[in-house]
């Protein structure tokens, strides 16, 4: 296992190479978020809520459940829990309050569901009793910045804002032509590692038949505008806003798009701009690292850019399964940071234990807490665990 020593040394030279900072290559950055009814989201939610069901009753329970959806359900995985779940009761519910409900989209609430789930396989059940070990090998990334007030990159939030501005206006029925499903694609224009405005605005929507695409493009531009963009001192003309790029999008969802649960590994961390682990992270308990040490590594992160130890930071977390500790653990300020190395590495170890243990305990994860991770990122939403700033 890597001492603490190691990653410093690392870390020093790095940061000596890059005393004034390192200038960000990128003039332009896009990112992109999905509305909570794309297909691979509405796998990621049901998922989570079979999780979070199983947590409810038993909060010791172990899960890796994935679902795929097209014109039916598919359930596979495994898990370990005395909670009695209603799988099929689970997946109808979550797929209604997505706005499923019409059976000419060819995907609905009542589709059939068939279920593959067993018990966890007794070899990785040896490894992970009782939160000792970790779940899987594997390495896993967490990210910070001080491009807004949630200390993430600016393009994915943007991006998170439109998806779920889309969503809620159908949800209330503001619009009442908007279907479930849609996307957002943002482009930032940086200058001096900063984020100075929005060159581009892409996003899909399933409509209503009836709806005129000038309609469309004139409700998408007022609301993005309005709500997202004017508030925080941006603006865009029309001329940079592409709305449904082929002209119209009727089907939504799973008949026009199969989904899968963990596809949107880029758009659940942080659009791109910061490297991601080679896991996803719904369906997992929190014995899976994949999950818990992605959410302990932003926790560290966040904290060192909100204590104003750096401006950027980028924590990275390895485990091999069945052992408590990471066998690295090692940080990245890209030149920003305002301290020594050591000091900041000093903080990151008082501040949390990232053992398997340590992280579950400290971060309160034995809980019901994953459906609301399902859409619009895990990261950047203040009542979530792993974003608390510690002072």
């Amino acid at each position: 296992m890597l001492t603490r020593q190691q990653p410093r040394i690392i870390h020093k030279v790095l940061n000596l190479t890059f005393l004034k900072g390192e200038d960000m290559n990128y003039k332009l950055f896009t990112s992109e978020s999905v509305c909570a009814g794309h297909p691979d989201k509405i796998c990621d939610r049901i998922s989570d809520a079979i999780l979070d069901e199983a947590l409810r009753q038993d909060p010791y329970s172990k899960t890796a459940i994935e679902a795929v959806v097209k014109d039916r359900v598919i359930l596979v995985g495994e898990i370990k829990s005395t909670a009695k779940i209603d799988f099929e009761g689970i997946v109808r519910r979550e797929i209604k309050q997505l706005g499923y409900t019409d059976k000419g989209w060819g995907f609905d609430h009542e589709a059939p569901i068939d279920i593959y789930v067993n018990e966890q396989s007794p070899e990785i059940a040896i490894g992970v009793g009782n939160d000792e070990g970790a779940g899987d090998q594997g390495m896993m990334f967490g990210f910070a910045c001080n491009d807004t007030k949630e200390l993430m990159p600016l393009p994915i939030i943007l991006a998170h804002q439109i998806t779920r501005l889309i969503d809620r206006l159908r949800e209330t029925n503001e619009v009442s032509w908007l279907r479930p499903d849609g996307k957002a694609q943002v482009t930032v224009v940086y200058k001096n590692n900063q984020p100075v405005g929005v060159d581009k605005v892409v996003v899909a929507v399933a409509h209503d038949e009836a709806v005129k695409q000038s309609e469309i493009e004139q409700k998408i531009y007022t609301e993005i505008q309005t709500k997202i963009l004017e508030p925080i001192g941006f603006s865009i003309n029309k001329n940079q806003l592409i709305v449904n790029g082929t002209g119209l999008w009727h089907i939504p969802g799973p008949a026009s798009d199969a989904g899968l649960t963990g596809r949107k590994i880029i758009v659940d961390s942080y659009g791109g701009f910061a490297r991601v682990g080679g896991g996803a992270f719904s369906g997992k308990d929190p014995s899976k690292v994949d999950r818990s040490g992605a959410y302990a590594a932003r926790f560290i992160a966040k904290n060192i850019v909100a204590k104003g130890l750096a401006d950027r930071c980028e924590v990275a977390l390895a485990y091999c399964i069945g052992k408590p500790n990471p066998v690295m653990q090692a940080i990245e300020t890209f030149g920003t940071a305002t301290v020594s190395i050591n000091d900041i590495e000093d903080y990151s170890h008082d501040l949390i234990d990232t053992s398997v243990k340590g992280i579950v305990s400290k971060l309160d994860l034995r809980r019901p807490i994953y459906t609301e991770t399902s859409a619009y990122g895990h990261f950047g939403k203040a009542k979530l665990p792993w974003e608390k700033i510690i002072l």
